[in-house]
């Protein structure tokens, strides 16, 4: 079997003994082998590339990946019911979106006298795409209350009742895009907090995936709320109630559990969050309050978390930032911290000392 040698001429370098590729039937693809005949200056060795090997064929990779299924089970959802499409819902989500908003979502302008044509076909459209969807999800965990067969019929009733809730989740975020423009100075019309905020769109999600939720459609609602996660940067749960003129200003890194309940004329800023006290009893607590309760008319400044789900805020309330509250307050309390121990020094006058650091 033939050496490779290698010299890196930068410092540092490690000395090793030249090395091989095995081949052999117990070692790795390509697994670099030490010997000890010869001596050799390697520079980072752990960061060479084992490029020497024979490239796998599809049908090895394809064995070895088909192994890791058998041994790895619980990743696995293979022999089951079909689960609902992530990119089935992403793209509802989006049409339902527009449903919503007509004319901010849209590529195209939408003119007043087209509005029912596209708002029939686009509904006809989200119809029977959710309903797939849907029954698809009843049918991997159905209610107890529901049968185990014949559920195409309940997906299309449940599929309609929530279509007939887009006007009243209308009615909410109208109330929403007010409270965004009336609380933020910067907000230049409603027409850019609604295209440009990106918390109208996440709390837009929630709302509708709350629908869904309260009807215990599995998966669905959680796969909505996920997919506005992860394009504003807000977590809200799907089982969280959330009253009228909600708004976060700059929403990034907002948390709000599943039990969690916020009243109307809540404002919060960003890196609030709404979470359980402790999790370790982990699936005991499902079903339980574990998130706060938060009254009308409460401010939670930037980076406040509140804790508990016998923790609650009364109204009108302020929580100023970084607050860490575990316990109940008061109505029209203010809850601030008290100011830290902050030191300000001449970085040109102090003494260096070996424990410094630079940024």
């Amino acid at each position: 079997m033939s050496q490779v040698r290698l010299r890196h001429q930068s410092a540092p370098v490690a000395q090793v003994s030249s090395f091989e590729c095995d081949y052999s039937p117990g070692a790795g693809v390509g697994q670099t082998k030490l010997t000890s005949d010869t001596t050799t200056s390697l520079a980072f060795m752990s960061r060479l590339p084992h490029n020497c090997g024979v490239p796998l064929t599809i049908t090895q990779l394809t064995e070895r990946l088909v192994a890791s299924y058998a041994r790895v089970g619980g990743i696995n959802h293979l022999d089951g019911k079909n689960l609902p499409s992530r990119r089935a819902i992403a793209s509802i989500t989006s049409d339902l979106l527009r449903l919503l908003f007509p004319g901010f979502f849209d590529d195209k302008l939408i003119h007043s006298s087209e509005i029912k044509v596209e708002t029939a076909g686009l509904l006809d459209l989200v119809l029977g795409n959710l309903e797939d969807e849907v029954y698809k999800s009843l049918e991997y965990n159905p209610p107890p209350e529901l049968p185990k067969k014949g559920l195409r019929p309940v997906a299309h009733s449940y599929t309609i009742q929530f279509l007939d809730s887009l006007p009243r989740i209308r009615d909410l975020l109208q109330t929403d895009t007010e409270a965004a423009y009336n609380g933020d100075p910067a907000a230049l019309s409603r027409e850019e907090v609604i295209v440009a905020y990106p918390f109208i769109e996440a709390v837009a999600v929630q709302r509708l995936a709350h629908e869904l939720y309260l009807n215990k459609i599995p998966l669905i609602p959680r796969i909505m709320t996920e997919w506005a996660h992860g394009r504003t940067g807000m977590d809200l749960h799907p089982g969280a109630q959330i009253g009228t003129h909600f708004f976060v200003d700059h929403c990034t890194g907002t948390v709000i559990g599943e039990t969690a309940v916020l009243g109307n004329h809540v404002k919060m800023y960003q890196g609030v969050g709404l979470v359980a006290r402790s999790l370790s009893a982990g699936q005991l607590l499902r079903g339980q309050k574990r998130h706060p309760t938060i009254e009308d008319h409460v401010t939670l400044y930037a980076g406040a978390t509140i804790m508990g789900g016998d923790t609650v805020v009364g109204e009108g309330s302020t929580i100023g930032a970084n607050v860490f509250l575990t316990t109940s307050v008061p109505p029209h309390s203010l809850v601030v911290q008290e100011e830290a121990n902050v030191k300000v020094m001449s970085k040109k006058n102090r003494n260096k000392s070996g424990d410094e650091f630079h940024i």
